[in-house]
């Protein structure tokens, strides 16, 4: 190594999966140096956030014992998906809310915390003057800042002519690095808290809980701290339906399940523009043999099903009922054996890139 040059050896490296390039620093001085370094933290990270990159997961053991978290590196190995091993990543932050960057967001009853799993840096946020509510968190690409979004529901005061209460929504945010939360006043939105944050282009997304507009997906600019709405295709409905929101190869996504007719999964491939919404995926067909028998439980359905993330070669994992994964081929429209080698039961899951970015 000592005879290439600093960029061949910097390109070599930012191609190795995270936790192969962690484990690299215990190699010799020089390495460690180099891997700890910002010019390979930033372009490794860089790469690894490319779409065609297969993801990490972090899943949070469930009750009792919810200070557990599992890493997996799906792009530290070939082959077989089902042969995975996680390691296990201990923790005492509370609830797992979002990842960015290779950072994570837990919130507890007394504390926000942003910590790396790999590196091991943790940072405790100033306290809120009063209890949080729903929590974001996201990266600004143009000012380089981690932000946290905190929104705190409440009820308008009911008018005589008006027969539901709107909600409005208490904002705070607080940028990492900074002393102190910021005020950014009140909102009218109230989201459906299962479906988690995506974040695409530099932005926050939910789903309004308001039926009465049509515009349901609403998104928060982490550069200009600002909400916005994101229009849906008209023949689009998000009513009496099963529905999340995911980002599959760095498109915002809708993914629409039901009993009838499986999963539908639209992709909107200019983000913000109305008319670029497409139905890509229909999900049916079979499921794999290890699924079929109830083994005590209740049957799977095809409107269990929920899209996680992408794959190299288009591959989408599913999770099916919260405790199983399995990868649906859309090419071939077939289903492939479970991911994991028995059920791997899990409270909260996330998507996450996996870096060496210090806090």
């Amino acid at each position: 190594m000592e005879r290439l040059p600093q960029d061949v050896v910097l390109d070599i490296l930012s191609r190795l999966p995270v936790t192969t390039l962690a484990r690299s620093k215990s190699v010799c001085r020089s390495w460690r140096s180099i891997i700890q370094g910002s010019v390979l933290v930033d372009k490794h990270l860089l790469r690894m956030s490319e779409p065609e990159n297969d993801p990490c997961i972090i899943f949070q053991s469930p009750p009792p014992i919810l200070d557990h978290y599992y890493f997996v590196d799906f792009a530290a190995y070939s082959g077989r998906y089902k042969k995975l091993k996680s390691f296990w990543v201990s923790t005492m932050h509370g609830k797992l809310v979002a990842s960015s960057n290779g950072l994570l967001c837990f919130c507890s009853s007394s504390a926000i915390h942003i910590c790396n799993p790999l590196t091991k840096d943790s940072v405790e946020l100033p306290k809120l003057s009063s209890e949080s509510g729903m929590l974001g968190f996201g990266f600004s690409q143009t000012t380089k800042e981690y932000k946290v979004l905190d929104i705190i529901y409440q009820r308008k005061r009911l008018r005589p002519d008006s027969q539901l209460a709107p909600f409005q929504s208490k904002v705070r945010i607080f940028t990492l690095g900074d002393s102190q939360w910021r005020s950014l006043g009140m909102a009218p939105y109230q989201f459906i808290v299962r479906q988690s944050q995506v974040t695409v282009c530099g932005k926050l997304h939910w789903i309004s809980q308001d039926i009465r507009t049509k515009d349901r997906i609403i998104s928060f600019d982490l550069t200009a701290e600002q909400f916005q709405a994101v229009p849906l295709a008209d023949h689009v409905t998000l009513d009496r339906r099963f529905f999340e929101l995911v980002a599959l190869q760095g498109h915002l996504c809708v993914a629409i399940s039901n009993a009838s007719c499986g999963l539908d999964i639209w992709v909107m491939k200019e983000y913000n523009v109305k008319e670029s919404w497409v139905k890509e995926f229909i999900i049916g067909g079979y499921l794999p043999k290890e699924l079929q028998s109830t083994n005590g439980r209740i049957p799977f359905l095809k409107s269990d099903f929920s899209a996680v993330c992408s794959f190299k070669g288009g591959k989408i994992l599913l999770k099916l009922w919260r405790e199983d994964l399995v990868l649906y081929d859309p090419v071939h429209e077939k289903f492939e054996d479970p991911m994991f080698e028995g059920a791997l039961q899990w409270q909260e899951m996330v998507v996450h890139v996996g870096s060496l970015v210090s806090i």
